[in-house]
């Protein structure tokens, strides 16, 4: 097997979903911290929920390891999860913090939080815009729901709380999410920079988008019924996926930052748990057997999506070190564009290749999965 392959068989839509998920964080990213010369589009301006679409895929990976033993009345082993989580993110994320706290500078970016707060995976609270890797604060969001997740649902669990009662705890968090945007939105709406540290950047006003990858996850896996009959209205959930997508996009460019004003009220406390959802509706469509979404394999869309995670931690940097020195020279935008890109795909191939997979294949050596579902 290629050391660029994935580790586990995935499936062409998760592929495709995923593979998305850093495109847009790319283009979204390029333009602020490689070249701003270049314009890349509308869809690049509302790039930044990738990050929202890696939530979702997350929530739904990590809620099926969660959730498959405790719906089938199988153990759950706390210690062997926590063991498959740290294996599969810490070591790359490990290689490239280390070479931002070497080489401070070239990596780009103003100083970097404490040490500490990035070994803990609480750097994200509190962080304000423009420090050196800054975009770990979604690893930390993603990290703290890592740890608490597993906890919460074998509480509920444990207290017999099944169908309705468990699908309330679930609705609870996403209202508490709703709700601290809500407290936080008239005080740093019309700010931009104590917007990103308070909102922006904050797990409790982010984490219930996780959850709606979590709540697919468990429809799939707990209740086969309702699932059975999502699956027979593949038409109209394309329709709807479609119909609302166009419409999140036009709302997020005209209503979610509006010059002169701020942040919207709408887009700050209902749009990022309405990102979510649409992400949901996708990530349902790439599970359902008769769709294209599901059956169609983009040639090269594997192994883009193999490389996300290590291409995420990179291509600021990458952008960084490459992408300004070019345009420095004169170089073009769109070669200079080429050039970055490719320098950022090779970056994102060898740490996968040299750090992220073989502790991903010692992982599953030693803490195997107890059946071969991912």
């Amino acid at each position: 097997m290629p050391a660029s392959a994935p580790v586990q068989h995935t499936l062409p839509g998760l592929d495709t979903l995923r593979a998305l998920a850093i495109a847009l964080v790319y283009l979204y990213h390029y333009p602020l911290f490689a070249d701003g010369r270049l314009s890349l589009g509308p869809l690049a301006e509302v790039g930044w929920i990738g990050v929202d679409l890696f939530f979702v895929l997350s929530g739904y990976l990590i809620g099926k390891q969660v959730l498959a033993p405790l719906c089938s009345a199988s153990p759950f082993d706390l210690k062997h999860f926590y063991a498959r989580r740290a294996l599969r993110t810490w070591p790359a994320f490990w290689v490239v913090l280390a070479a931002y706290f070497i080489w401070p500078a070239e990596m780009g970016g103003r100083t970097p939080p404490d040490l500490w707060r990035f070994l803990t995976f609480t750097q994200n609270l509190g962080l304000m815009p423009g420090t050196a890797f800054s975009h770990a604060w979604s690893l930390c969001v993603e990290e703290q729901f890592y740890l608490l997740l597993p906890l919460v649902a074998v509480a509920v669990h444990a207290m017999g709380w099944q169908g309705g009662k468990a699908w309330a705890v679930g609705a609870g968090f996403v209202a508490l999410g709703v709700a601290a945007r809500a407290w936080w939105w008239p005080q740093v709406g019309d700010q931009p920079m104590a917007y990103y540290s308070a909102i922006y950047y904050n797990t409790l006003c982010r984490f219930d988008e996780l959850l709606a990858g979590v709540a697919v996850a468990g429809l799939q896996l707990c209740q086969p019924g309702a699932w059975a009959w999502l699956m027979s209205k593949r038409r109209a959930i394309t329709a709807l996926a479609l119909t609302n997508s166009a419409v999140l996009v036009w709302a997020l460019l005209t209503h979610y930052f509006v010059e002169g004003q701020g942040y919207g009220a709408f887009m700050t406390i209902w749009g990022y748990t309405w990102v979510a959802w649409s992400g949901a509706l996708w990530l349902v469509l790439a599970l359902h057997p008769e769709t294209v979404l599901h059956r169609w394999r983009v040639p090269g869309l594997a192994t883009l999506a193999a490389w996300a995670y290590t291409l995420y931690l990179v291509h600021k940097p990458v952008g960084h070190l490459l992408g300004q020195r070019l345009a420095a020279q004169g170089l073009a935008p769109w070669p200079s564009f080429a050039l970055v890109t490719l320098a950022s795909l090779g970056a994102a191939a060898a740490l996968s290749a040299l750090v992220e997979r073989p502790f991903m294949r010692w992982r599953d050596q030693h803490f195997a999965l107890p059946s071969p579902a991912r």
